[in-house]
Protein backbone atom coordinates (compact mmCIF):
# COMPACT_ATOMS: atom_id res chain seq x y z
CA UNK A 1 0.00 0.00 0.00
CA UNK A 2 1.42 3.39 -1.00
CA UNK A 3 1.79 6.34 1.38
CA UNK A 4 -1.12 8.08 -0.35
CA UNK A 5 -3.31 5.01 0.10
CA UNK A 6 -2.27 4.71 3.75
CA UNK A 7 -3.26 8.34 4.35
CA UNK A 8 -6.58 7.77 2.57
CA UNK A 9 -7.25 4.65 4.66
CA UNK A 10 -6.51 6.54 7.89
CA UNK A 11 -8.82 9.39 6.85
CA UNK A 12 -11.56 6.91 5.93
CA UNK A 13 -11.25 5.15 9.28
CA UNK A 14 -11.61 8.48 11.09
CA UNK A 15 -14.73 9.13 8.99
CA UNK A 16 -16.27 5.81 10.05
CA UNK A 17 -15.51 6.51 13.72
CA UNK A 18 -17.00 10.01 13.47
CA UNK A 19 -20.18 8.46 12.09
CA UNK A 20 -20.59 5.95 14.92
CA UNK A 21 -19.28 2.93 12.99
CA UNK A 22 -16.02 1.89 14.69
CA UNK A 23 -16.55 -1.78 13.84
CA UNK A 24 -16.18 -0.92 10.15
CA UNK A 25 -12.51 -0.19 10.91
CA UNK A 26 -10.42 -3.35 10.80
CA UNK A 27 -8.19 -2.53 13.77
CA UNK A 28 -11.13 -1.50 15.96
CA UNK A 29 -13.06 -4.61 14.99
CA UNK A 30 -10.13 -6.88 15.78
CA UNK A 31 -9.84 -5.36 19.26
CA UNK A 32 -13.57 -5.74 19.85
CA UNK A 33 -13.45 -9.35 18.68
CA UNK A 34 -10.75 -10.06 21.26
CA UNK A 35 -12.91 -8.41 23.91
CA UNK A 36 -15.83 -10.67 22.97
CA UNK A 37 -13.93 -13.92 23.39
CA UNK A 38 -15.88 -16.39 25.49
CA UNK A 39 -13.29 -16.61 28.26
CA UNK A 40 -13.25 -12.84 28.71
CA UNK A 41 -17.03 -12.54 28.65
CA UNK A 42 -17.43 -15.30 31.25
CA UNK A 43 -14.84 -13.64 33.49
CA UNK A 44 -16.45 -10.20 33.16
CA UNK A 45 -19.95 -11.55 33.75
CA UNK A 46 -18.82 -13.52 36.79
CA UNK A 47 -17.01 -10.46 38.13
CA UNK A 48 -20.08 -8.27 37.64
CA UNK A 49 -22.28 -10.80 39.46
CA UNK A 50 -19.80 -11.02 42.33
CA UNK A 51 -19.33 -7.27 42.67
CA UNK A 52 -23.09 -6.67 42.32
CA UNK A 53 -23.88 -9.30 44.96
CA UNK A 54 -21.37 -7.82 47.42
CA UNK A 55 -22.58 -4.29 46.82
CA UNK A 56 -26.22 -5.34 47.06
CA UNK A 57 -25.55 -7.20 50.31
CA UNK A 58 -23.90 -4.16 51.88
CA UNK A 59 -26.66 -1.80 50.78
CA UNK A 60 -29.32 -4.33 51.78
CA UNK A 61 -27.89 -4.63 55.28
CA UNK A 62 -28.07 -0.87 55.61
CA UNK A 63 -31.28 0.10 53.76
CA UNK A 64 -33.23 -3.14 53.38
CA UNK A 65 -33.62 -5.97 50.91
CA UNK A 66 -35.42 -3.94 48.23
CA UNK A 67 -32.71 -1.27 48.15
CA UNK A 68 -30.08 -3.99 48.13
CA UNK A 69 -31.67 -5.66 45.10
CA UNK A 70 -31.75 -2.42 43.16
CA UNK A 71 -28.20 -1.55 44.17
CA UNK A 72 -26.92 -5.01 43.24
CA UNK A 73 -28.46 -4.86 39.77
CA UNK A 74 -27.17 -1.34 39.25
CA UNK A 75 -23.62 -2.14 40.38
CA UNK A 76 -23.48 -5.30 38.28
CA UNK A 77 -24.83 -3.41 35.28
CA UNK A 78 -22.29 -0.63 35.86
CA UNK A 79 -19.45 -3.17 35.73
CA UNK A 80 -20.75 -4.56 32.43
CA UNK A 81 -21.29 -1.05 31.07
CA UNK A 82 -17.75 -0.06 32.03
CA UNK A 83 -16.38 -3.07 30.18
CA UNK A 84 -18.51 -2.24 27.15
CA UNK A 85 -17.33 1.36 27.14
CA UNK A 86 -13.67 0.43 27.59
CA UNK A 87 -13.46 -2.62 25.34
CA UNK A 88 -16.36 -2.45 22.89
CA UNK A 89 -15.92 1.26 22.03
CA UNK A 90 -19.52 1.89 23.04
CA UNK A 91 -18.82 5.56 23.76
CA UNK A 92 -18.20 6.16 20.05
CA UNK A 93 -21.68 4.95 19.09
CA UNK A 94 -23.38 6.70 22.02
CA UNK A 95 -21.52 9.94 21.33
CA UNK A 96 -22.53 9.87 17.68
CA UNK A 97 -26.19 9.19 18.56
CA UNK A 98 -26.31 12.04 21.09
CA UNK A 99 -24.66 14.51 18.69
CA UNK A 100 -26.94 13.46 15.88
CA UNK A 101 -30.06 13.78 18.01
CA UNK A 102 -29.26 17.33 19.09
CA UNK A 103 -28.18 18.31 15.56
CA UNK A 104 -31.51 17.09 14.18
CA UNK A 105 -33.90 18.43 16.80
CA UNK A 106 -35.89 19.98 13.96
CA UNK A 107 -36.71 16.44 12.83
CA UNK A 108 -36.96 14.84 16.27
CA UNK A 109 -39.44 17.32 17.76
CA UNK A 110 -42.18 16.80 15.12
CA UNK A 111 -41.76 13.04 15.42
CA UNK A 112 -41.97 13.10 19.21
CA UNK A 113 -44.87 15.57 19.32
CA UNK A 114 -46.79 13.25 17.02
CA UNK A 115 -46.87 10.60 19.74
CA UNK A 116 -46.77 12.88 22.79
CA UNK A 117 -50.36 14.26 22.81
CA UNK A 118 -52.03 10.84 22.69
CA UNK A 119 -49.49 9.50 25.15
CA UNK A 120 -50.07 12.32 27.63
CA UNK A 121 -53.84 11.97 27.26
CA UNK A 122 -53.61 8.29 28.16
CA UNK A 123 -50.98 8.66 30.89
CA UNK A 124 -52.72 11.66 32.51
CA UNK A 125 -55.75 9.51 33.25
CA UNK A 126 -53.41 7.10 35.01
CA UNK A 127 -51.83 9.98 36.90
CA UNK A 128 -55.14 11.02 38.43
CA UNK A 129 -56.05 7.44 39.28
CA UNK A 130 -55.97 6.50 42.98
CA UNK A 131 -54.86 2.93 42.33
CA UNK A 132 -51.78 4.09 40.39
CA UNK A 133 -50.80 6.35 43.29
CA UNK A 134 -51.30 3.53 45.75
CA UNK A 135 -49.09 1.18 43.74
CA UNK A 136 -46.36 3.59 42.64
CA UNK A 137 -46.13 5.57 45.87
CA UNK A 138 -45.75 2.37 47.87
CA UNK A 139 -42.64 1.37 45.90
CA UNK A 140 -39.50 2.20 47.82
CA UNK A 141 -36.39 3.36 46.00
CA UNK A 142 -34.97 -0.10 45.32
CA UNK A 143 -38.14 -1.68 43.93
CA UNK A 144 -38.94 1.45 41.89
CA UNK A 145 -35.48 1.36 40.33
CA UNK A 146 -35.85 -2.35 39.53
CA UNK A 147 -39.19 -1.55 37.88
CA UNK A 148 -37.55 1.15 35.75
CA UNK A 149 -34.79 -1.28 34.77
CA UNK A 150 -37.43 -3.87 33.86
CA UNK A 151 -39.24 -1.42 31.57
CA UNK A 152 -35.91 -0.47 29.98
CA UNK A 153 -34.93 -4.11 29.46
CA UNK A 154 -38.27 -4.88 27.78
CA UNK A 155 -37.88 -1.84 25.51
CA UNK A 156 -34.33 -2.81 24.50
CA UNK A 157 -35.38 -6.41 23.89
CA UNK A 158 -38.25 -5.26 21.70
CA UNK A 159 -35.96 -2.99 19.68
CA UNK A 160 -33.38 -5.73 19.22
CA UNK A 161 -36.02 -8.02 17.73
CA UNK A 162 -37.47 -5.40 15.38
CA UNK A 163 -34.60 -3.13 14.32
CA UNK A 164 -32.75 -5.75 12.24
CA UNK A 165 -35.80 -5.76 9.95
CA UNK A 166 -35.02 -2.13 9.08
CA UNK A 167 -31.61 -3.22 7.77
CA UNK A 168 -32.85 -5.88 5.35
CA UNK A 169 -31.97 -3.87 2.24
CA UNK A 170 -29.04 -1.84 3.55
CA UNK A 171 -26.31 -4.25 2.50
CA UNK A 172 -27.60 -5.34 -0.89
CA UNK A 173 -25.37 -4.99 -3.91
CA UNK A 174 -24.25 -1.42 -4.58
CA UNK A 175 -24.44 -0.02 -8.10
CA UNK A 176 -21.29 1.71 -9.30
CA UNK A 177 -23.08 5.06 -9.71
CA UNK A 178 -24.58 4.71 -6.24
CA UNK A 179 -21.11 3.98 -4.86
CA UNK A 180 -19.67 7.19 -6.27
CA UNK A 181 -22.64 9.23 -5.08
CA UNK A 182 -22.50 7.77 -1.56
CA UNK A 183 -18.77 8.48 -1.16
CA UNK A 184 -18.97 12.06 -2.47
CA UNK A 185 -17.54 14.43 0.10
CA UNK A 186 -15.83 11.64 2.06
CA UNK A 187 -12.16 10.63 2.16
CA UNK A 188 -13.15 7.66 -0.01
CA UNK A 189 -14.41 9.66 -2.97
CA UNK A 190 -11.37 9.04 -5.18
CA UNK A 191 -11.22 5.34 -4.30
CA UNK A 192 -14.94 4.98 -5.07
CA UNK A 193 -14.49 6.49 -8.52
CA UNK A 194 -11.65 4.12 -9.28
CA UNK A 195 -13.61 1.11 -8.08
CA UNK A 196 -16.72 2.19 -10.00
CA UNK A 197 -14.70 2.38 -13.19
CA UNK A 198 -13.28 -1.08 -12.53
CA UNK A 199 -16.67 -2.73 -11.89
CA UNK A 200 -18.58 -0.83 -14.55
CA UNK A 201 -18.88 -3.97 -16.68
CA UNK A 202 -20.87 -5.81 -14.00
CA UNK A 203 -22.49 -2.66 -12.66
CA UNK A 204 -22.54 -3.60 -9.00
CA UNK A 205 -20.40 -4.91 -6.15
CA UNK A 206 -21.24 -7.06 -3.17
CA UNK A 207 -21.85 -4.96 -0.06
CA UNK A 208 -22.98 -7.65 2.37
CA UNK A 209 -22.24 -6.79 6.00
CA UNK A 210 -21.98 -9.55 8.59
CA UNK A 211 -20.75 -10.21 12.11
CA UNK A 212 -19.63 -7.27 14.19
CA UNK A 213 -20.19 -4.84 11.34
CA UNK A 214 -23.85 -5.88 11.13
CA UNK A 215 -24.05 -5.56 14.91
CA UNK A 216 -22.64 -2.04 14.60
CA UNK A 217 -25.47 -1.05 12.27
CA UNK A 218 -28.05 -2.45 14.70
CA UNK A 219 -26.38 -0.67 17.63
CA UNK A 220 -26.46 2.63 15.75
CA UNK A 221 -30.22 2.29 15.27
CA UNK A 222 -30.71 1.08 18.85
CA UNK A 223 -28.79 3.91 20.48
CA UNK A 224 -30.32 6.57 18.23
CA UNK A 225 -33.80 5.34 19.17
CA UNK A 226 -32.87 4.97 22.85
CA UNK A 227 -31.73 8.61 23.02
CA UNK A 228 -35.10 9.74 21.67
CA UNK A 229 -36.98 7.52 24.13
CA UNK A 230 -34.91 8.87 27.02
CA UNK A 231 -35.62 12.47 26.03
CA UNK A 232 -39.34 11.74 25.80
CA UNK A 233 -39.36 9.97 29.18
CA UNK A 234 -37.58 12.94 30.79
CA UNK A 235 -40.13 15.30 29.21
CA UNK A 236 -43.00 13.22 30.60
CA UNK A 237 -41.35 13.13 34.03
CA UNK A 238 -40.95 16.94 34.06
CA UNK A 239 -44.56 17.40 32.90
CA UNK A 240 -46.01 15.31 35.70
CA UNK A 241 -43.82 16.95 38.33
CA UNK A 242 -45.13 20.37 37.25
CA UNK A 243 -48.68 19.10 36.80
CA UNK A 244 -48.64 17.40 40.20
CA UNK A 245 -47.33 20.47 42.00
CA UNK A 246 -49.95 22.68 40.35
CA UNK A 247 -53.03 20.44 40.34
CA UNK A 248 -52.70 17.80 43.05
CA UNK A 249 -53.82 18.85 46.51
CA UNK A 250 -51.73 17.31 49.31
CA UNK A 251 -54.87 16.21 51.12
CA UNK A 252 -56.08 14.28 48.05
CA UNK A 253 -52.70 12.63 47.55
CA UNK A 254 -52.58 11.69 51.22
CA UNK A 255 -56.02 10.09 50.95
CA UNK A 256 -55.06 8.15 47.83
CA UNK A 257 -51.80 6.84 49.26
CA UNK A 258 -53.43 5.97 52.59
CA UNK A 259 -50.78 7.69 54.69
CA UNK A 260 -48.92 10.88 55.39
CA UNK A 261 -46.99 12.73 52.71
CA UNK A 262 -43.22 13.05 52.71
CA UNK A 263 -42.43 16.55 51.37
CA UNK A 264 -39.00 16.99 49.83
CA UNK A 265 -36.46 19.09 51.62
CA UNK A 266 -34.14 21.64 50.10
CA UNK A 267 -34.71 24.72 47.91
CA UNK A 268 -37.33 23.10 45.67
CA UNK A 269 -39.18 21.76 48.67
CA UNK A 270 -39.25 25.20 50.25
CA UNK A 271 -40.75 26.72 47.10
CA UNK A 272 -43.34 24.00 46.40
CA UNK A 273 -44.11 23.07 50.02
CA UNK A 274 -46.03 19.85 50.60
CA UNK A 275 -47.06 19.69 46.93
CA UNK A 276 -43.59 18.43 45.93
CA UNK A 277 -43.42 15.12 47.74
CA UNK A 278 -41.55 11.85 47.55
CA UNK A 279 -44.80 10.19 46.48
CA UNK A 280 -45.11 12.58 43.51
CA UNK A 281 -41.55 11.77 42.45
CA UNK A 282 -42.24 8.04 42.59
CA UNK A 283 -45.45 8.24 40.58
CA UNK A 284 -43.85 10.55 37.98
CA UNK A 285 -40.86 8.23 37.65
CA UNK A 286 -43.06 5.16 37.26
CA UNK A 287 -45.24 6.78 34.58
CA UNK A 288 -42.23 8.24 32.75
CA UNK A 289 -40.64 4.78 32.53
CA UNK A 290 -43.93 3.32 31.30
CA UNK A 291 -44.18 6.14 28.74
CA UNK A 292 -40.71 5.29 27.46
CA UNK A 293 -41.79 1.69 26.89
CA UNK A 294 -44.99 2.83 25.17
CA UNK A 295 -43.08 5.17 22.86
CA UNK A 296 -40.57 2.44 22.02
CA UNK A 297 -43.37 0.17 20.78
CA UNK A 298 -45.08 3.06 18.99
CA UNK A 299 -41.90 4.17 17.22
CA UNK A 300 -41.27 0.75 15.69
CA UNK A 301 -44.87 -0.08 14.78
CA UNK A 302 -46.15 3.28 13.47
CA UNK A 303 -45.59 3.40 9.71
CA UNK A 304 -45.39 7.19 9.41
CA UNK A 305 -42.86 7.47 12.23
CA UNK A 306 -40.77 4.69 10.71
CA UNK A 307 -40.76 6.40 7.31
CA UNK A 308 -39.81 9.78 8.77
CA UNK A 309 -37.21 8.72 11.34
CA UNK A 310 -35.77 5.43 10.14
CA UNK A 311 -35.60 6.48 6.49
CA UNK A 312 -33.18 9.27 7.44
CA UNK A 313 -30.98 7.02 9.55
CA UNK A 314 -31.16 4.17 7.03
CA UNK A 315 -29.94 6.49 4.27
CA UNK A 316 -26.94 7.35 6.42
CA UNK A 317 -26.25 3.68 7.02
CA UNK A 318 -26.61 2.86 3.32
CA UNK A 319 -24.05 5.56 2.61
CA UNK A 320 -21.72 4.06 5.21
CA UNK A 321 -22.11 0.57 3.73
CA UNK A 322 -21.25 1.92 0.29
CA UNK A 323 -18.26 3.74 1.75
CA UNK A 324 -17.20 0.46 3.34
CA UNK A 325 -16.99 -1.12 -0.12
CA UNK A 326 -14.54 1.57 -1.23
CA UNK A 327 -12.66 1.28 2.06
CA UNK A 328 -12.25 -2.47 1.67
CA UNK A 329 -10.96 -2.10 -1.86
CA UNK A 330 -8.54 0.61 -0.77
CA UNK A 331 -7.40 -1.33 2.26
CA UNK A 332 -6.82 -4.46 0.19
CA UNK A 333 -4.90 -2.50 -2.40
CA UNK A 334 -7.46 -3.31 -5.08
CA UNK A 335 -7.49 0.23 -6.49
CA UNK A 336 -3.69 0.26 -6.72
CA UNK A 337 -3.95 -1.86 -9.82
CA UNK A 338 -6.50 0.19 -11.67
Amino acid sequence: MTDDNAAAVAAAERWFVDHGLPYFVDDFRAGVARGLQRARLVAVFAGSVLVGALGGALVGAWLGAAAGLGAGLTIGGAVLATYAVATLRAWIIVGWAVRRTFRSLGLVLPLVTRALPLLLLFITFLFINAEVWQVAASLDGGILWVTVLLFAAIAVGFLLTRLPEELDNVDDEVESAQLVEACAGTPLEEAARGLAARVDKVGSVDAEVTGLQKANLVLVLLVAQAVQVLLLALAVFAFFIVFGVVAMEPSVVSTWTGGTLHPLEGPLGEVAGERLSLELLRVSTFLAAFSGLYFTVYAVTDELYRRQFFSVVIRELERAVSARVAYRSLRDGFTDNL
